[in-house]
């Protein structure tokens, strides 16, 4: 479908006839449940929230805003953000699709029998299908993803997408790296040029379907379980991008005695954008596909008791709060999804009794902190963004379900 010559209604339409329709198999794919799950969460969508559920102030209507969010959106009408997929009246098959939310468009509460639901059309309305948006010309030509609101504040998270890579012991030692400079110098910056070599049998060539753009990586650090100890990978610390300008080569020449000899040229890469020095021995790995990600907040339906594995930004942090991207010691091989909300838990402090003459050593209850929502998964490690904290964020503190 060409996005280009429609207008935005026909696209929410189809692309809410899309999400309505898709089989069940496929949704079964990234959310398996069982019959009886669904036919639960279904029932939950269609009522709607309690109405004891609805934040103090929830408007009865909301004209979406440039720069809203889903979250804050959710926040504006629920005590617990995380339940607007019920507020929504989402069903399973939708719940982790793109929300068709835009700018422009007026959001009624509908209180019915005890519940709320939000809609795109007024109660009692006898308007089918989504509202109509007025849109500029230059927002007509984007495409449906680019219009709808983000769950989060793009600027918060869009880096991580990219920059922290969770690596097995080997990959990153075997990735091409950075072995010279062309002045000799040893730390360098955006604009200039290095040069580098891939792994042996494996050189770093520029061929027609390769990749030219690249990221720069030091430092695979351990993420250790702070509750087992066991390793769960390797953090690399992201330094910046590179363009691949020119190839692997060897260069042939006979010497005195007639004798053909061979000299390897490394590849020539260009710096670009760095968030620090780059130096001789980084590594490079190719710039993965981008990709925006638009899911809903929700709940795990499984059980979780995480931990925080570290606070990213280096050792040299030591809290996190809110805005702050932490590392947790669960994983899509955990069930771990973009989207899902925990609430964060602080952990006692250890202190002495200086009112009991024995002085025994006592340990404080531990206490709720905030929320953080899930927005990228490797195999046993997730990141998330803190939404809310009143206390700084440590490693070792525990995340659960939100309550």
């Amino acid at each position: 479908m060409d996005h280009r010559h429609h207008h935005l209604k026909a696209w929410a339409a189809a692309a809410a006839a899309a999400a309505l329709l898709a089989p069940a198999a496929q949704a079964q794919q990234t959310h398996p449940v069982t019959a009886a799950q669904r036919a639960t969460a279904q029932q939950v969508a269609e009522r709607g929230v309690p109405l004891a559920e609805l934040a103090p102030r929830a408007p009865d209507t909301y004209v979406v805003q440039r720069g809203d969010t889903l979250w804050a959106i959710a926040a504006l009408y629920l005590n617990r953000p995380w339940r607007w997929p019920e507020l929504w009246g989402m069903n399973l098959q939708s719940v982790a699709n793109p929300h068709l939310i835009y700018p422009g468009q007026t959001l009624f509460l509908d209180r019915e029998g005890g519940y709320a639901r939000l809609r795109t059309t007024a109660p009692g309305s006898a308007q089918q299908g989504p509202e109509t948006v007025r849109v500029s010309p230059r927002t007509r030509s984007e495409s449906l993803a680019s219009a709808s609101i983000p769950t989060l504040q793009a600027h918060l998270i869009e880096p991580f997408l990219a920059e922290p890579l969770v690596v097995d012991e080997l990959e990153l030692s075997q990735a091409p790296r950075i072995v010279a400079a062309r002045d000799q110098r040893v730390i360098l910056a955006h604009g200039d040029r290095v040069y580098a070599r891939g792994p042996q049998g494996n050189p770093l060539e520029l061929e027609p379907g390769a990749a030219r753009q690249w990221r720069i990586f030091r430092n695979a650090t351990p993420l250790k379980d702070p509750v087992s100890g066991q390793v769960l990978g390797y953090e690399a610390q992201f330094v910046g991008q590179a363009t691949l300008v020119r190839g692997e080569s060897v260069e042939r020449s006979t010497n005195a005695k007639g004798e053909v000899q061979g000299e390897i040229v490394p590849a020539t890469v260009e710096l670009g954008r760095t968030v620090e020095e780059v130096r001789v021995g980084d590594r490079l790995l190719p710039v993965p596909e981008r990709s925006f990600a638009n899911y809903a907040p929700r709940a795990p339906r499984e059980e979780v008791d995480a931990a925080v594995v570290s606070l990213y930004g280096g050792a040299a942090v030591r809290y996190a709060g809110q805005n702050s991207v932490i590392a947790i010691n669960r994983g899509s091989d955990d069930g771990m999804q973009a989207g899902h909300v925990l609430q964060l838990i602080t952990r006692g402090r250890v202190m002495t009794d200086k009112t009991d003459e024995d002085r025994p050593s006592l340990r404080l209850p531990n206490e709720p902190n905030g929320l953080a929502m899930v927005f990228r998964t490797f195999d046993r490690v997730s990141y998330a963004l803190v939404l809310q904290a009143q206390q700084p964020v440590v490693v070792g503190d525990r995340l659960v379900n939100p309550e």
